[in-house]
């Protein structure tokens, strides 16, 4: 996976983060969602490094990133602490400016980095969500029911980590054939890469406080900007799956624009895992985009 790409580790105030580049052109960075890695990318990162320097990173306490304990606030997983690591890794690499475009947990910390750098952020991609503050002000049985990890990963330590580590790769597979996506869409050496890294019970805790954190000191953060009416500058993609949770539960569209000015979207003929079942749709969306001097 990644054929050409160089891989690097960048050392950050809090963490250490694995990545992948390469590419030539306007620089910018892919993030992953739960349970993957950067390696959820590997189909759609070297069409976008036609056109653009892609920078595909580990979040902490993801894939071969470190993995900081998170501290009785869950603070060392808040998505201010994460984004705040890949602004530096890519302030490391030369780019003070970027695109970036996120999946899931990783479109959890993209949004997180639009508030929080705005100067830093020129265009942002989210795939397959909604705000963290709208899911949690709109639960309902159907929310619950397909999202039942949000409620299950957020209990005290250690019984989320207990019943996960007892078969990681049982419950890593269960993840990834949910939410409308079949396995057969995950190439093999992916899946051997995500099983790899989520074996180790470090990534298992560190990504249970990744959701401790979304039902605390995430909220925390997402009240205060809305009292002070922050919402997001920057043009915004948002790409889901027509056959997932979000586009059978929310407007997707209508939701972002309660947090943010710009926003265009469009749903893809899949589940959730947008990049690696419809990986050319993906690419080409995220290349118009982000190729659109207009905006």
């Amino acid at each position: 996976m990644f054929e050409g790409f160089e891989q690097a580790r960048i050392t950050t105030r809090q963490a250490e983060i694995n990545l992948v580049r390469g590419g030539q052109g306007p620089p910018v960075l892919l993030l992953h969602g739960y349970p993957q890695t950067h390696a959820m990318w590997h189909l759609v990162a070297p069409r976008l490094a036609e056109d653009f320097t892609v920078v595909a990173a580990d979040l902490r306490g993801y894939g071969d990133s470190s993995k900081p304990e998170g501290g009785p606030d869950h603070a060392a997983y808040s998505k201010r602490a994460m984004a705040g690591d890949q602004v530096e890794v890519m302030r490391s690499l030369g780019f003070e400016s970027f695109a970036v475009a996120g999946h899931d947990r990783g479109a959890r910390v993209a949004h997180r980095m639009a508030l929080d750098h705005p100067e830093r952020v020129t265009k942002l991609t989210v795939l397959d969500i909604i705000p963290t503050r709208a899911v949690f002000a709109t639960v309902n049985k159907d929310l619950a029911t397909a999202y039942y990890h949000w409620f299950f990963l957020i209990q005290p330590y250690d019984l989320p980590e207990r019943l996960i580590g007892a078969d990681p790769g049982y419950y890593l597979h269960k993840k990834l054939g949910g939410w409308g996506t079949s396995l057969d869409a995950f190439a093999p050496e992916a899946i051997s890469e995500y099983a790899r890294c989520f074996s180790d019970p470090r990534a298992i805790h560190a990504s249970c406080e990744d959701y401790r954190a979304a039902a605390s000191v995430d909220l925390a953060h997402d009240d205060a900007d809305a009292e002070r009416g922050d919402i997001i500058e920057c043009p915004l993609l948002v790409l889901w799956g027509a056959a997932g949770v979000m586009e059978r539960l929310y407007d997707v569209k209508e939701v972002w624009r309660e947090y943010a000015r710009n926003v265009r979207g469009t749903p893809l003929a899949s589940g959730h895992f947008l990049a690696e079942e419809k990986p050319g749709e993906t690419a080409r969306e995220l290349s118009s985009f982000l190729g659109d001097a207009a905006l």
